[in-house]
């Protein structure tokens, strides 16, 4: 993976901390990601070369004016007023290649400098198995501090850590097993169409980017929100806030606007095209 820094930037060594998404259904990381950018006025630093990403390019998320910048599949954006680095991902994963992205991607964050790296996805709707919706939508998460995946700061911001978690589980194993570098036989593995309900949580892309950066010595942290496929905008809303809390930022202090709160990227305006022409009624 190669960090290639835009002409006249600087990446700034005080955000440490890194907000990604982890490619899923209804594409909420990635919407909270473009969310947060946009709120935070983030600047785009660089971006990232990865050969087991597929390539893509598109016009600009955030400007209203065209100013010639093109979207790319890995971008780095810093935002120095809240001391956060964020890395947007806009294109998905070779298929069978995601333990590799991982692992480059958690020695490009420990070379980097980071220290802690809060993942953003979501989960598939169908797959929960204890609904509890008395509270409204629920945020889960999931920890590299302790063994069992818990964490106690965000216990005390309501959320539930993702009971499906098992380190000792065959798959969760796996992956553990790869990304400290290890080999491991696969014979014992289910393949793709054979997945039962516990596998379905790590063979998820978070799962493999959560078991490499903690490999790597990493803080990890996990966030995530059950959704369909659909309108998944108040979910990106509803992750982006809750990575807000984690990390003590006030959206109604971003700079985005000027007089603070969240910006609605440009990019979402045309989300689903232009209304439809009235006259056709």
């Amino acid at each position: 993976m190669e960090f290639v820094v835009e002409q006249g930037k600087q990446p700034h060594q005080e955000c440490s901390t890194l907000l990604l998404p982890a490619l899923s259904i209804g594409n909420v990381g990635q919407l909270a990601v473009d969310l947060l950018v946009s709120s935070m006025k983030a600047e785009r630093i660089g971006y990232l070369d990865d050969p087991f990403v597929l390539p893509c390019v598109g016009n600009d998320a955030y400007g209203p004016i065209p100013c010639g910048d093109l979207a790319l599949p890995l971008e780095a954006y810093e935002s120095a007023f809240s001391r956060v680095a964020l890395l947007q991902q806009r294109s998905p994963v070779v298929k069978g290649r995601m333990v590799e992205f991982a692992k480059n991607l958690a020695n490009f964050a420990a070379a980097s400098g980071k220290k802690h790296v809060v993942l953003l996805s979501s989960l598939d709707f169908g797959k929960w198995q204890k609904i509890d919706m008395s509270s409204g939508p629920q945020i889960y998460y999931l920890s590299s501090i302790n063994p069992d995946g818990r964490d106690d700061n965000c216990e005390q911001l309501g959320w539930k850590r993702l009971q499906e978690y098992n380190p000792a589980q065959r798959c969760w194993k796996y992956l553990s097993t790869l990304a400290e570098g290890n080999t491991m036989l696969e014979s014992n593995l289910p393949f793709e169409d054979e997945l039962e309900d516990e596998d379905y949580y790590p063979s998820l892309p978070f799962a493999a980017l959560f078991s490499c950066l903690k490999a790597k010595g990493l803080k990890v942290t996990c966030l995530l929100c059950y959704c369909s496929e659909g309108d998944n905008i108040q979910d990106a809303f509803h992750l982006a806030e809750a990575a807000c809390r984690l990390l003590g930022l006030n959206p109604n202090a971003f700079p985005g606007n000027g007089s603070g709160g969240w910006v609605i990227p440009f990019s979402w305006h045309t989300v689903y095209g232009p209304p439809p022409d009235t006259s056709i009624f």
